[in-house]
């Protein structure tokens, strides 16, 4: 994993933080059954970076992960997710019509990264104001983006790869230097397919940022929002095949395979974040076949 691939990955996971603080949004209104499961039914990967789908109680007003809303669709189904850096617990609420609250505690697997210890010390790169005059709209057009909520059902999907290849990077691999300073972890997953490589949507969504002109670390960088606060992000892509506001479908060509923006050489970084939180595009899409 070259330097520069650290870079973008982690300056793309800037965005968020670098968007203006905004008030978390109000539980949605749910439509539950009044019959049904009286507690959370749920499967996925309950782990760091990983997910979890399922059915909120019968009767549910609203629900929420922790102090995180969930979107609750009509037939009472959520989607929740944890962040490469989550805690060991984490806790389900549902508010049901008679103002009873339901409670189902989580246990979030920890994992074991990638990290390489390395026997120097970390360079601290220069930053200087033309750079940061480029940089800054485009950290709060991507910001921007995340923030867009779309009607898109994708989120239910079993998400597919969106292109298959050698893996280049993994997700949360990280770079320990001289005296324990950190460096940024990987946030996404690389994929090496070739120049020119087909890029598919690995499940449906609506495109919500898609970078005609490249940006200065991402390139030609294209977003998609699969509903529920879950999107995806897609760097260095060569040409784009879709523009702001195209609703696409699971394996609908979407982009190829590039080395724009500051990459070494032709590759995909395909990244999922919901709500901040980062996550392993592995534990979605499972094993390359």
């Amino acid at each position: 994993m070259s330097r520069w691939r650290v870079a973008a990955a982690g300056l793309l996971a800037l965005a968020s933080c670098a968007a203006p603080a905004t008030e978390a949004p109000p539980p949605e209104r749910a439509q539950v059954p009044a019959t049904g499961s009286n507690t959370f039914v749920y499967s996925g990967e309950a782990t760091q970076g990983g997910w979890i789908r399922g059915q909120a109680p019968a009767g549910t007003v609203s629900a929420r992960l922790d102090d995180q809303p969930l979107v609750i669709d009509g037939g009472g189904r959520f989607f929740a997710a944890f962040d490469r850096d989550a805690r060991p617990s984490a806790t389900l609420v549902a508010r049901l019509r008679d103002e009873r609250t339901v409670e189902s505690p989580l246990t979030i697997t920890p994992r074991a990264w990638d990290i390489e210890h390395v026997d120097v010390a970390r360079t601290q790169g220069k930053t200087d104001e033309e750079f940061l005059a480029i940089r800054k709209p485009e950290l709060a057009r991507i910001a921007a983006a995340r923030a867009i909520s779309s009607p898109s059902d994708g989120w239910r999907q079993t998400f597919i790869w969106p292109a298959k290849g050698r893996i280049s990077g993994r997700f949360g691999s990280q770079r320990i230097y001289k005296g324990g300073e950190a460096g940024s972890y990987h946030s996404g997953i690389d994929i090496a397919p070739g120049a020119g490589a087909p890029i598919v949507a690995p499940a449906d969504g609506v495109v919500v940022l898609a970078a005609e002109q490249p940006f200065s670390l991402e390139g030609h960088l294209l977003m998609i929002d699969h509903g529920a606060g879950l999107n995806s992000a897609f760097l260095h892509c060569d040409t784009l095949a879709v523009k702001v506001g195209d609703h696409v479908r699971q394996g609908q060509l979407i982009a190829t395979v590039g080395m724009t923006g500051r990459a070494t050489g032709p590759h995909l970084h395909w990244s999922l974040t919901w709500r901040g939180a980062r996550l392993d595009p592995l534990l979605f899409a499972g094993p390359m076949g």
